[in-house]
Formats: C-alpha cells, structure tokens, sequence
C-alpha cells in the first residue's frame, strides 16, 4: 500500500521548501517539491530607475546576494552597452569567488553534513589529541544541557548513519572550524565590496572599489589561509567520509540534463572560456552543447500564477500570483523553467561536468583524482548522484581559492603598469533590453530587463532553485529534485533521512526562487506521515 510522506519545511535550507513523496515497497514511487513562500521582486522592480536593479535584487537572498547583484549589473550592462575595465572583471571575480567559498563551506558542514555526520555518536569516541578532547567535553556539555540548538531534532542513532565515533567527532571539531573559514571568506566580499551580505561596489559599468597594494595583502593572506585549511581539511574530510556512503554514488541521478552559464570572466568576456564555463549536457551523455538564454522557456501548470504567466521566455515574462489550493494540480509558487524542453539540474556538479567533458585540464586532473581515491577511477558517470553533487562543490572550492590567488597576480600586475580605470560611465537608454547570465553557488542565475522610457518595464529572474525545485512543466515532466527522489530507498517512513539527503544535495534556496507570505496560509506545518 502506497503511503505519503511530508516534510514540511524542509530544514537546513533557505526559505519555505515542501517535499511530499509517495511510497511503496519502501521506495519513493512518485515526489513533490513545493515552494511555499511568495515574495513579489520582479513586481517591485517594475517603474524603476534601472541602476536600482543591481542593489534591489542582492536582497532576493542573503547567502548568495553578489551573485545577483553581479548577474543583474551584467543584463544592465548589455542594455546600456557598456564593458567594464579589466580591474572591475578582476574585482568582480575576487567578490564573486569569496561569496562561493563561503557557501560551499557553509553548505558542506552546516547544512548538509549533519544528514551523515551523527552528533550524538561522537561523545562514544575515545580521541587522543587534546583538542578533540576539548571538542568531546564541549559537546558532553551541550547535550547534557538538553539544550541541543541547530542539532535538535535529528534524526541521531538512525541506522543510515555509518560514520565510527572517531570520525563523527572530528566531523563536529570540522563544523565549528568552518564557522570560523566562512567569515574569513566573507571578511574578502566585505572589504572589497563595501560589507557582506549586499555588497555596494559593482553597479553597472564597473566597480566603484579603488583597489590598493594594503588592501589586497589582506585579502591574499586570508586567501592562502582559506586555501591551506581546504586542501589539509575540507578536502580530506571527503574523501574520509565519502567511502561509507560509496553507495550514493548510484542515488539520486535525476533528470540527467545540467546547464552552466557559466562563472569567472577571463580578459575576453567569452563565457566560454571563463574559469567554469557556459554548456550544457543533455540526457546524461557527456558531451557538451551550446545553450542561450534566448533558448529558455517557463510553464506554470502547476503553479500558482495566472495561466498568461506560461508558455513564456523569460524576456517577455510575467509574474502575477494567483493562489488556489495546495493540490496534485497547483502545488508550488516556483515556475518551471525549461530549455529545449528540457528540465535541466544547476549547481556545482553541473559547472564541474561541463568544464570536465570541455577539456579544463585542472578541472579533468581534479576531478580523476577524486574518482581515483574512491575507487572510481575511469567512471566520472558516477558524479551524477548525491555523492557526486557534494564532490563537486569540495573541488569547486580548491578550484576558486586557486583561481583568486590567480586574479590577485593580475589586479597587482595592472596597478604596477599604471592601469587604474575600474568604471566606465555609461547613460540609461530610452530603450533597451537585456540578459545577465551568470552563476550563484547554487547554480545557473539568469536576470532580464526590458527598459522603456529609461524605466524598468520588466524584469524577471530564472534562479537555480528555480531550476532545480521546479514543479511538473506543461508535458508533466518532474523537475530535478522531484525525478532524484524517484527510487529512493527509505528505511524508516517516520525518520525520512534518506529524501533529506537527496534534496539537500542540491542546497534548495526557496528565497531565491519564489522571489509577502499569503495571509491566508502562512503556517509551518509538522512533519507527518499521511
């Protein structure tokens, strides 16, 4: 007999996510992935002045703000025709990268490690060095107190947890480490933008930051701090923990489909040739194809928008909420976009595959080394799966630390040679339109403007959970997380451990992607078993 499942919201994630799954035989037959919260941006920004866009859309999410406000200064930035210097590409990239490694770092150890790191397990280790004593007696303390905090809740003794007690307590000393490696990261955005989160200093058509030999021994020296605990902790905690879940190399594949717009310009402003760079992957082949923005497609079949809101490109979208029901017809107040109609997984395993399958020689000998040391050597299919979602993001990181030690060279070497400009002034058009297409840590970003009498008449944002939480589309195709979910074994229907680990695995950011909470429904519902 099928069962139902709910989990509502989901923990550990940005904003209001509902997964509903149906069961049978102890196995996921059928998912759905709702977005409960509705929040109105792209209404906002219409009638505005333009160079408001930049600023306003940073506040669609505070873990991933720089990301907006970059994808939305280079859409501005196609309308207005204007190329920023080379200083500001640099200074974009170094704010862009410490946005990145502060949320893989965040996502790996604080939202998503807890699924497979067991807490209570570690106070059974018997630790020899002193400073894992003093985590032990630390965390004795805590648990003790009653006063469990972020680890309330979880779902601790489950037997899905296979960790031994010596490594979930050095995976607990790791977590608190990391609280300290995020704010290094996010020291970089601040003192190159201004402060963190909603950076101030990259409008449109440059970066209003001065960059100074001072300031940038600064950001170099936490930069090769941050890159020195990656490469002796963040990386060997992976490839520590990944062997006993070695099986989640063959769960959770989805849709097989991945895009990559692309993140990290070079000197060319070619998407194609920046540090990860733009592609697609269709059907799980590996072998990489062009894709546009032009080329993307939302339905709202299933979603709480008036039905004009479908069967659009985003250029010429529209956003006008109608709530009904939550039902089997309209469940979620994410659209779904599509390209090619086809519903495509964003994030980093996505950006890994495409810079892998298009020859990135540091991305190939990153990537077969890992599968090497797991035993996996020769079969990178195995990267389409939960575990290769997290492996992805690990390397992801090494990959941008080194990259913006890189960029430091070049901004240090132009200010040497006398190169200084970082703005280029530029005028708002009467008329105009354009595309940002970049990426957020969690994956392909897109922002569209079309400007008429010098003001914003639309604006419209395809975010990655957008992509990757996306409801049936108009031929009832799932979207990402819903299709990983399908097959999913579960042992225990009250402890749903296993679907947390699946969605988890593509860091959902529901403020992202519903961009006012209704009157009506604005409830937190229990989990339940239906």
């Amino acid at each position: 007999m099928a069962k139902r499942v709910v989990i509502d919201p989901i923990p550990r994630i940005e904003g209001h996510l509902r997964i509903e799954v149906e069961l049978e035989n102890g196995k996921v037959k059928d998912a759905w992935s709702s977005g409960t919260l509705f929040r109105g941006f792209e209404i906002i920004l219409q009638g505005r002045d333009p160079r408001d866009a930049w600023f306003i859309t940073q506040r669609i999410c505070g873990v991933c703000p720089v990301s907006h406000g970059h994808t939305s200064t280079m859409g501005l930035e196609k309308a207005f025709n204007v190329t920023p210097p080379d200083n500001a590409r640099i200074v974009r990239n170094l704010i862009e990268g410490g946005q990145f490694v502060h949320s893989h770092i965040l996502w790996f150890y604080h939202l998503n490690a807890l699924d497979y790191v067991d807490v209570v397990s570690a106070l059974q280790a018997k630790p020899k060095e002193k400073s894992l004593q003093d985590v032990q007696a630390k965390l004795k303390k805590f648990v003790e107190s009653g006063q469990l905090g972020p680890f309330a809740n979880g779902y601790w003794g489950h037997p899905e947890y296979k960790l031994p007690p010596d490594l979930n307590l050095l995976a607990v000393a790791h977590y608190l480490e990391a609280l300290e490696m995020q704010k290094d990261a996010s020291v970089i955005v601040a003192q190159l933008g201004g402060k963190m989160p909603m950076h101030m200093s990259t409008p449109p058509g440059g970066t209003t930051f001065i960059p100074t030999v001072e300031v940038m021994d600064n950001v170099i020296w936490r930069l090769k701090r941050l890159q020195h605990w990656v490469d002796t902790v963040f990386l060997p905690d992976v490839l520590a923990i990944a062997p006993y879940y070695i099986k989640y190399a063959g769960i959770g594949k989805g849709v097989g489909n991945y895009l990559s717009w692309g993140v990290f310009d070079d000197p060319s402003f070619d998407p194609k040739k920046r540090l990860l760079p733009r592609g697609a992957i269709f059907d799980g082949k590996l072998a990489v194809a062009d894709v546009d923005g032009k080329e993307v497609m939302e339905y709202v079949d299933y979603s709480w928008f008036t039905a004009d809101c479908g069967n659009r490109s985003p250029m010429e979208g529209k956003t006008e909420p109608k709530f009904t029901k939550m039902g089997d017809t309209k469940y979620t107040w994410l659209k779904a976009p599509r390209i090619k109609d086809h519903p495509m997984e964003v994030g980093a395993l996505s950006r890994v595959l495409v810079a892998y399958v298009s020859g990135n020689a540091k991305v190939k000998s990153m990537v077969d080394g890992t599968l090497a040391a797991l035993g996996q050597a020769g079969h990178p299919e195995v990267l389409l799966s939960v575990l290769g979602r997290i492996a992805a993001r690990v390397l992801e990181t090494k990959l941008v630390i080194d990259g913006m030690l890189d960029w430091t060279g070049e901004l240090l070497a132009n200010l040497k040679a006398g190169k200084t400009q970082t703005y280029a002034l530029n005028e708002v058009p009467e008329k105009g339109q354009g595309m940002g297409l970049w990426e957020a840590p969690r994956g392909a970003l897109a922002h569209y403007n079309v400007i008429e009498g010098k003001k914003l008449k639309n604006y419209q944002c395809v975010v990655p959970t957008t992509w990757n939480a996306s409801p049936r589309d108009n031929k009832g195709v799932r979207g990402p997380i819903e299709e990983a979910l399908v097959g999913t074994a579960v042992q225990n229907p009250d402890k749903p451990l296993e679907v947390l680990r699946v969605v988890h695995s593509f860091d959902p950011c529901i403020a992202c992607a519903v961009h006012i909470i209704h009157p009506v429904t604005n409830e937190v519902k229990a989990f339940r078993v239906v």
